[in-house]
């Protein structure tokens, strides 16, 4: 496996500066299996919204397209987890994402409650507890 930084995905995702976008395509596209860091993933979805302007929606939609590639997992995650978190805050209007991948990251780890001063951190289904 390979791992991939935040700056080799968001040049997939957007397909700029050309050159860029082709030699992180080749390594995406490529039949090696390639390992995806939580943070870079989360990372990622920042740079989409703050960068280039997208939408929660198109970046959600993006997010859990890149993370169907059979050849793509993430460090931290599983990807079944992470769809289902990212799924769950696509159904809701707003909401950071990174919550929803904090709260699955947690429940995964069974390391429940989530305390948190963050109330709408109940929305992910996870037991949460003030400080």
């Amino acid at each position: 496996m390979i791992a991939l930084d935040t700056s080799v995905v968001v040049r997939y995702l957007v397909g700029s500066p050309p050159d860029q976008a082709r030699r992180a395509t080749a390594l995406i596209e490529a039949d090696k299996e390639v390992g995806l860091p939580l943070v870079a993933f989360l990372e990622t979805a920042h740079v989409l919204r703050t960068v280039y302007g997208l939408a929660r929606v198109a970046i959600l939609d993006v997010l859990i397209e890149l993370l169907t590639r059979e050849n793509v997992r993430l460090i931290g995650l599983s990807n079944s987890d992470a769809l289902a978190a990212l799924a769950g805050a696509r159904s809701m209007a707003s909401g950071p994402i990174a919550d929803a991948l904090i709260a699955a990251q947690a429940n995964s780890a069974h390391a429940l409650p989530l305390y948190t001063f963050d109330e709408g951190m109940r929305r992910h289904g996870v037991a949460v507890a003030a400080p």
